[in-house]
């Protein structure tokens, strides 16, 4: 089994940064944290000539990358090809994540996820279905034409067990009384988003065992003098999280920073909801039958709506700094131990720490990716 020993860049943990250590790496397992002039010898010293050694990325919602969309690729080659997109930029967990789409294609995903995360597919760690269940009013890029009811065979679609993790995205106030107290209790992690619940609705879905918000404050009530909507309940709340994309098209930076004032850095996660161009050539491609076009920065429907992003998790990670104001320590919690903890993945990843999983990235002085590690794998593309 190998033995190295990654030395030369700051390490970055949940309380602080170590400016001068060695990161022990056996197998696929942190071992320790020692002083770089206390290295056993029987460790291989790498040097990493500076910069920053962070967990690795965890992005909960990824529906496409490498100029591939998982409702057209729901297939494992489909997953293989976003998961190996995303890691360039960093990212060492994802959930690829289905778009509103037929049964058929939701069974599609599901089945190649198990299938994937049967053969431990580097950077698999579940699937994310967004949809079909959601508000024709806050439908955003979905196709309202996808939409149904969740009703006893949808339940037993979305609670089939899983290897790994499994995330729903629905709008609670059209779930039947129990669905979501249902879901939860099968493991399934379940996110409100594309919603017009309000405040009390939203407040009577986290008792039953809401766990997340999607992309908050994007397709969901907003606050209000009167009427606090989804966006209050979400951040008065202190057991779930919300998902944050930080590309200042999405949200306005000045909100975000409510956000996290509100909540508290400790609840929030960034997320890309990255479509296919991230990590790939194309500039445009189809969704439903839509015309998608990359504009300043962001992914855009025939009448501007909004569809998806072009973020990348590192590009997520560099905007929570400068345009949040967090720390690198903040960033990297936002960016891996929050989604570890939503995940409930925290003993296994989401951390620099003994024990947990060799799951890595290497930021250069720019805080770009020059290299990451999967299970104590290494990857060199960067950025």
């Amino acid at each position: 089994m190998s033995r190295i020993a990654l030395v030369g860049a700051a390490i970055v943990q949940p309380e602080g940064v170590i400016d001068d250590g060695a990161l022990l790496i056996e197998g696929d397992r942190i071992i320790d944290i020692v002083p770089r002039g206390s290295r056993p010898a029987s460790y291989v010293e790498r040097p990493l000539e500076g910069g920053w050694l962070l967990p690795g990325f965890i992005d909960t919602q990824v529906n496409g990358g490498g100029d591939i969309l998982l409702n057209d690729r729901p297939d494992m080659e489909g997953l293989r090809a976003i998961a190996t997109a995303h890691r360039r930029f960093g990212t060492t967990g994802l959930l690829p994540t289905l778009i509103s789409d037929d049964a058929a294609i939701v069974d599609a995903v599901i089945a190649a996820g198990e299938a994937a995360l049967a053969q431990a597919m580097p950077g698999l760690l579940g699937v994310h279905i967004e949809g079909p269940h959601l508000n024709p009013a806050k439908r955003g890029i979905h196709d309202a034409a996808k939409f149904r009811a969740i009703d006893r065979q949808v339940l037993e679609r979305l609670t089939q067990p899983t290897r790994g993790r499994r995330i729903v995205t629905l709008a609670p106030e059209l779930a039947p009384a129990g669905a979501i107290r249902a879901l939860s209790q099968a493991g399934v992690i379940v996110a409100a988003g594309h919603s017009l619940a309000d405040y009390d609705q939203t407040v009577m879905a986290l008792a039953e065992g809401l766990a997340g918000f999607t992309h908050l404050f994007n397709a969901m009530t907003q606050m209000g003098s009167r009427e606090p909507g989804m966006v209050a309940a979400a951040l008065l709340d202190r057991t779930s999280h919300v998902g944050l994309i930080v590309d200042g098209l999405h949200v306005h930076p000045a909100a975000l920073r409510v956000a996290l004032a509100a909540r508290g850095v400790e609840g929030a996660m960034l997320v890309t909801d990255a479509m296919p161009p991230v990590g790939g050539e194309r500039t445009r491609f189809t969704l439903m039958g839509q015309d998608i076009q990359v504009v300043d920065g962001t992914c855009r429907g025939p009448d501007g709506t909004l569809a998806g992003s072009a973020l990348s998790m590192a590009q997520a990670f560099r905007n929570a700094m400068d345009m949040l104001g967090c720390s690198i320590v903040e960033a990297s919690r936002m960016a891996s131990g929050n989604p570890a903890r939503f995940l409930r993945l925290e003993r296994e990843t989401g951390m620099i720490a003994p024990g947990l999983r060799a799951d890595l990235v290497h930021l250069d002085a720019q805080r770009r990716v020059r290299a990451t590690w999967i299970a104590g794998m290494a990857s060199e593309a960067g950025e």
